[in-house]
């Protein structure tokens, strides 16, 4: 029986959890997709649900979905690809489509070639031979880390002397920390600049707790650095970024902000708090993490094809 292939729609946002919160449950041991990061995904602004997702159904059972976007406005095209096991020949069709549709996104930035990158569990549902034959390779590696919380130990840590931690308060913090995501981001594998409203979007603000996103200050530079965690994820408390200028590095300001999140979400009443890193990162941060007690829950892995 030949699979139907058609777009997704807002409203295919649960199936989508479930067949991903399936995949998860192979991969990782365990559900750990929430429904509204699926809806943020399909909400994307760049992204036409009409033109660039696919669901795939076996009957009346979803086994694929695939979607792609453009952040770059180039010819760098992000996308994302999910299959269960069993259903092989519905993700080729999606990554065919997901090829065709991602060189003519570029072709329409003026770009002549399509560079995409999809992510992958490093022991993924997808058939890696399959993916190989049509060109696809592994260019990084990032690990998921975790680490468990104990509300009696993991305590607020006291800055040193000339330094200080607040919590994101107005609009003006907001700013700041966004000049400090750009500034600090700026040198890390695959980072594509973002305005400050889209940057809103990316980072999923309306669902954002802003008391746990942190700036750090040193009486001689000012604001140097900040974290941005989140409490929305079932599965664990959750550390989306950290980032500190180059000038104020070596200081031990990553180590507190990440003690700083660490004890919020001991005192939320959370067990465990999870990060991903970029095993190739230059500026210290797969050391910063492993001193500070966080171990290797899954690997990740960027694929990458040029279509033209």
């Amino acid at each position: 029986m030949p699979y139907l292939l058609r777009a997704a729609a807002p409203t295919d946002a649960p199936a989508v959890t479930e067949l991903l919160n399936e995949i998860d449950l192979i991969e990782v041991g365990r559900p750990e997709t929430d429904l509204h990061t699926v809806e943020s995904d399909l909400g994307h602004p760049d992204t036409d649900l009409d033109r660039d997702s696919w669901l795939a159904f076996d009957g009346a059972r979803l086994v694929a979905y695939a979607l792609v976007w453009d952040d770059s406005k180039g010819e760098r095209i992000n996308a994302d690809h999910y299959v269960l096991p069993e259903h092989q020949q519905a993700g080729v069709l999606l990554l065919e489509a997901i090829e065709t549709r991602a060189l003519e996104k570029a072709r329409a930035n003026g770009a002549s070639k399509a560079l995409i990158h999809l992510h992958l569990n490093s022991a993924p549902t997808t058939d890696l031979a399959l993916i190989r034959a049509r060109g696809w390779s592994v260019v990084r590696r990032y690990h998921v880390l975790e680490r468990p919380l104990r509300k009696s130990e993991d305590l607020p840590p006291e800055p040193p002397a000339g330094v200080r931690v607040r919590a994101c308060a107005d609009e003006a913090d907001r700013k700041q920390t966004h000049a400090l995501y750009q500034a600090t981001f700026a040198e890390h594998f695959d980072f594509q600049p973002r305005e400050y409203e889209r940057w809103l979007h990316d980072i999923h603000a309306d669902r954002l707790d802003w008391s746990l996103v942190w700036l750090v200050s040193t009486e001689d530079l000012g604001d140097v650095g900040f974290l941005i965690a989140r409490d929305d994820r079932e599965a664990m408390g959750w550390i989306r970024s950290l980032g500190v200028v180059r000038e104020a590095r070596g200081r031990g300001l990553g180590g507190l902000l990440l003690r700083q999140a660490f004890a919020a979400f001991a005192a939320r009443g959370r067990d465990t708090v999870g990060l991903g890193v970029d095993t190739e990162n230059t500026t210290g941060a797969p050391e910063l993490y492993a001193r500070n007690g966080m171990t290797v829950h899954y690997a990740v892995d960027t694929w990458e094809i040029v279509v033209s």
